[in-house]
């Protein structure tokens, strides 16, 4: 099955008139289906999707990996261009989503209700479980938090009945592609781990050799230990390409690409990526 992965936007930009702002955008093309994991914050994808050669209205499936704005600022901007389309995502892509700084908190949940996406041709199916796309392409469902390094920021919250709560998550999902090559596992943020979603998409799938693991690995605050422990794991996984994107930060990727060598790059706005 040839594959091709065309990050349409994130946090760099690595060529000339594209735009890169907070967030991510992965769109994925096989012989049969194109689909869109993310949105990014705003303007961004249909900007660059111009640039790039990349017919927005041909997109037959969005997933949604969770439900910050970072991830899903963009969906007006792309429901313009796509009209009636599937957007896939967990029931908790929903919930009143905020960040604590001090003792002041901020909103970084969807920037838009649910009617006012309906009304521009957005169809939600929402899922807790994997939702299987093609018999190659699953999204990851319920991440299991298996690692006891990878754990969650303390400072994200949902709000529920007038009340804030730590936020599990539940949301945090990957897309997840079987090739002949092995599986091709593209991250949003991974608030559940980068290591807990590769493990997971193995038991969901059947397939224990990864080829390739693109996007968000949420290490931006990590320590310097867990970002080691990742790289290891990574290697005992014999995962063969590492490219980082978004909310990996910039100290984590030097420190993983001293770790992994010449499996590491870096997925800025405008990579794009084929297996075989």
């Amino acid at each position: 099955m040839p594959l091709r992965i065309t990050t349409l936007s994130e946090n760099t930009a690595g060529r000339a008139g594209l735009l890169a702002e907070w967030g991510l955008s992965v769109l994925v093309e096989t012989g049969d289906i194109k689909i869109l994991l993310d949105t990014c914050a705003s303007i961004s994808v249909p900007h660059n999707a111009s640039i790039l050669g990349v017919d927005l209205s041909a997109i037959d499936k969005i997933v949604l990996s969770h439900g910050h704005y970072d991830h899903t600022g963009g969906l007006k901007e792309v429901l313009a261009k796509t009209g009636s389309v599937e957007i896939i995502a967990h029931p908790d892509v929903w919930a009143k989503k905020y960040i604590r700084f001090g003792e002041r908190d901020v909103y970084i949940g969807i920037p838009f209700s649910r009617g006012e996406l309906e009304g521009l041709g957005a169809s939600f199916t929402l899922s807790p479980e994997p939702v299987w796309i093609t018999d190659e392409i699953v999204t990851s469902g319920e991440i299991p938090m298996v690692e006891e390094y990878e754990v969650i920021e303390p400072n994200f919250y949902v709000k529920k009945t007038g009340e804030m709560r730590p936020d599990p998550f539940l949301d945090d999902r990957a897309l997840i592609i079987v090739t002949d090559e092995g599986l091709v596992v593209i991250l949003g943020c991974a608030h559940r781990g980068a290591v807990n979603t590769l493990r997971h998409a193995q038991q969901i799938t059947g397939v224990e050799l990864i080829h390739t693991v693109i996007g968000g690995t949420h290490l931006i605050s990590a320590s310097e230990e867990r970002v080691l422990r990742t790289a290891s794991a990574f290697q005992e996984l014999g995962v063969q390409r590492v490219g980082v994107s978004h909310c990996t930060g910039l100290p984590a990727s030097v420190l993983l690409a001293q770790q992994l060598g010449g499996s590491f790059f870096f997925n800025n706005t405008g990579t794009i990526i084929t297996v075989p």
